[in-house]
């Protein structure tokens, strides 16, 4: 499955509403307890390979210092160049500028996106947009966040 270093995108996964289900006891969305974003990817049979890390699986407000770091080690620690971080849009800023001002590596691309509807159970969803948009971003921008 996994292709040449720089044709592999290494997705890391946090959680947040991207990978969320309704609750309809509660009344608004829930983080699903396992990501759904390696099947989606894997069924659109994209031209370069994926790699998936699950960090966590929380909503962004609930990420802690130590969900950060660990971002940010999966990263150091990746053979890919291409990194599509899946991030709750609450405290996406927050993680990318920790990422920013934390990553030694400077020859990564490193892409942040999520979502306001959960990829799986709605229609329409802006999640395969987000998702579809990030990928060939990762090899026209420049390494960065």
């Amino acid at each position: 499955m996994f292709k040449e270093d720089n044709e592999t995108i290494h997705f890391v996964i946090t959680g947040g509403t991207i990978d969320s289900f309704y609750n309809g006891i509660k009344d608004t969305v829930d983080v699903l307890p396992k990501s759904s974003i390696p099947e989606y990817i894997k069924s659109l049979k994209l031209y370069v390979g994926a790699e998936f890390t699950e960090v966590c699986m929380k909503d962004s407000r609930e990420l802690s210092m130590n969900d950060r770091k660990k971002v940010l080690d999966t990263i150091e620690k990746s053979p890919h160049t291409r990194i599509i971080v899946t991030h709750g849009t609450y405290t996406m800023p927050d993680t990318a500028r920790f990422l920013e001002a934390n990553l030694k590596r400077k020859d990564q691309v490193v892409i942040f996106t999520g979502s306001l509807i959960p990829l799986i159970g709605f229609f329409p969803s802006d999640s395969p947009f987000n998702l579809g948009f990030a990928v060939p971003q990762t090899s026209e921008l420049d390494p960065g966040i």
